[in-house]
């Protein structure tokens, strides 16, 4: 199964959207996108994923395969997707977190 086929699939389409504008740019960001940031930031530090790379891919797919998900949502698309190319998080270590974190939530 392709990358973006498989967090397709993980993600499922209840969270696609077709409003397809960006957010407003004045608000602050929630605390998992600020944990995001600073993971990347330290993947990137210690060289398992640069941040240019990040942003290129982010641009990449954020408009095309992953453009019907939230604008905020693309860049986690898109680090998981490069994580899953690389080897780094394989595609059953990735459907066991997100069965984690959705019973989390629901509880």
């Amino acid at each position: 199964m392709k990358t973006d086929d498989v967090l397709i699939d993980i993600m499922g389409t209840e969270v696609r959207r077709e409003d397809r504008s960006l957010p407003e740019l004045d608000r602050t960001p929630d605390p998992w996108e600020s944990s995001m940031q600073a993971t990347c930031e330290c993947l990137s530090w210690r060289g398992a994923l640069d941040n240019l790379e990040r942003r290129h891919a982010e641009d990449r797919l954020g408009e095309s395969v992953y453009a019907g998900y939230p604008v905020h949502a693309r860049s986690a698309l898109v680090v998981a997707h490069l994580l899953l190319e690389q080897g780094i998080l394989d595609e059953q270590e990735l459907r066991s977190k997100m069965r984690q974190i959705r019973s989390r939530l629901e509880e």
